[in-house]
């Protein structure tokens, strides 16, 4: 991951925009001096006592560290290396079928906090559409951005796995770019606690 991000560092983008959950793809999570790169522990002990505490079986819903990775974008404009960090943050799933995403990555002036809808495909297993206004650091409206992840909830409940896109759109709508990969989430619970970098 330093090394993609080491390679994406070196790239010009002209035509890149912030939004929540989509990053400058030119500047990867550790180039933003912003972004908090924490380490959070849940014992698995304390992870399976927080289920029978809050409910009878493993459930999207709940707060959620996650990490948004490249795959499949070598041939965008410029390559992102597979494996590449571009993202980090806080997800909240609500039993209402909302979603809330705080994006560790971003200056909160472009935009770092957004919403999205979830439902249940299948066993352990979500989909969730998201949108987001997009804005420079100057603060001028530079359109949406459209994420899309399916994810599968390990039977433990305590993590996930899956696939995202990006899609953004400029302020009329006309399609300017599109990212993906794969993503993770640990659970965060009463439990969970920061660490120091192992």
């Amino acid at each position: 991951m330093t090394l993609g991000a080491g390679v994406l560092s070196t790239l010009l983008f002209s035509s890149a925009a912030a939004a929540c959950g989509l990053p400058d793809w030119t500047h990867p999570l550790v180039m933003a001096p912003a972004a908090p790169e924490l380490h959070l522990v849940t014992p698995v002990a304390k992870s399976a006592q927080a289920w029978q505490r809050g409910g009878s079986g493993p459930s999207i819903v709940g707060m959620w560290n996650t990490q948004f990775i490249s795959k499949g974008n070598t041939s965008h404009n410029p390559p992102i290396p597979d494996g590449a960090l571009l993202s980090i943050g806080f997800q909240i799933w609500h039993s209402d079928g909302t979603e809330w995403h705080n994006n560790g990555s971003l200056n909160p002036a472009t935009q770092n906090y957004c919403e999205g809808v979830w439902g249940q495909t299948g066993f352990n297993a979500y989909e969730l559409n998201h949108f987001a206004f997009s804005y420079d650091s100057t603060g001028t409206d530079t359109g949406m951005v459209n994420i899309r992840e399916q994810v599968t909830l390990s039977p433990s409940g305590d993590s996930f796995v899956g696939t995202w896109t990006a899609d953004t759109y400029d302020t009329k709508g006309a399609h300017q770019d599109h990212v993906g990969g794969t993503l993770v989430g640990n659970r965060v619970t009463v439990d969970t606690v920061v660490t120091a970098e192992p």
